[in-house]
């Protein structure tokens, strides 16, 4: 994989983070740590690792002492959105593992005597439900049940004390070379049998991976607060998308896969998450003078081609 570094903090921090095992935690920790900063994990198995904490968040158990000196909370956790059919007690999880974490993560900080400075919560581009035009920072929230559950986790994020700086970012869809958000369409592509999803006209609010992790970065110490749209400032809607990296790839991307297949397949899912239309505009990084790896699609789509090979 193509080596992610983040050129922003240049002091140490200590950072305390949930979800660091998974997709972009574990990118993001790994460039935190080459960065100079101390990153503790929080885990739901007894602690094996020095940098390791136990926390129960389904039970609301978070020693707070866990937060003592830190500088930062980055929180990451929550079940996989398309990992599996959405039946209710699904949509159950999804709502809790957010929430719940979220929730003793602010419960902890109101119990520590000195409360991190900076509280990065992860939210989603489901914030805006799917729906035409421009979607920005101060686009209100849209319907279905990923926006609510956004609005919710949002909500949550900011029952943090008083005096903790809160950044709930909106992240798109991520592109890496292992896959991301694209999941097993990036193996079809490289086999030459992929293609767009629905019409492919829905627009995907992509980002790739070490833009995701150098944004959180930037987040630690921007000095913005509340939502961020993670995203790259070019958008594409899928056909374009599949169509970058196909080219990549070198191969074709004939196989469209029709909506009602997908919503055969998927249920509810596919309206909600692969076939949603999101053109979000990533206005306070850009205003912030953030800057993108990445900003192009097409150099993202190479970036992802280079390491998947």
């Amino acid at each position: 994989m193509p080596e992610i570094r983040v050129p922003w903090c240049d002091e140490g921090m200590r950072i305390v983070m949930s979800g660091a095992s998974g997709f972009i935690g574990s990118a993001l920790a790994e460039s935190l740590r080459e960065s100079g900063h101390e990153v503790l994990r929080l885990v739901r198995r007894p602690a094996a690792a020095g940098d390791e904490q136990f926390w129960d968040p389904a039970a609301g158990i978070l020693d707070p002492t866990v937060l003592d000196g830190a500088d930062a909370v980055i929180n990451l956790s929550g079940a996989g959105i398309g990992a599996r059919r959405w039946s209710k007690a699904r949509l159950r999880e999804l709502a809790s593992s957010r929430l719940r974490t979220t929730e003793t993560l602010t419960a902890a900080m109101a119990r520590t005597p000195e409360p991190p400075g900076v509280f990065i919560s992860q939210s989603a581009s489901g914030y805006y439900g799917s729906r035409d035009g421009v979607l920005r920072e101060d686009s209100g929230s849209g319907s279905g049940f990923l926006a609510r559950l956004c609005v919710e986790w949002e909500a949550a994020a900011h029952t943090a004390p008083a005096g903790v700086r809160v950044v709930t970012p909106r992240t798109g869809v991520v592109l890496s070379p292992e896959g991301g958000a694209l999941g097993p369409l990036l193996p079809l592509l490289k086999l030459g049998l992929g293609g767009p999803f629905g019409n492919g006209r829905q627009f995907w609010p992509w980002i790739t991976l070490a833009d995701e992790v150098s944004a959180f970065s930037f987040l630690l110490e921007a000095g913005i607060e509340g939502p961020v749209n993670l995203c790259a400032p070019e958008s594409a809607d899928v056909n374009a998308l599949v169509a970058a990296l196909a080219r990549a790839f070198h191969r074709p991307a004939f196989f469209r896969v029709p909506a009602p297949a997908l919503r055969l397949a998927l249920g509810r899912l596919a309206d909600e998450l692969v076939l949603a239309s999101q053109r979000m505009e990533p206005a306070r990084l850009l205003d912030a003078g953030f800057r993108w790896k990445h900003p192009a699609l097409s150099g993202a789509a190479e970036w992802v081609a280079s390491g998947s090979n």
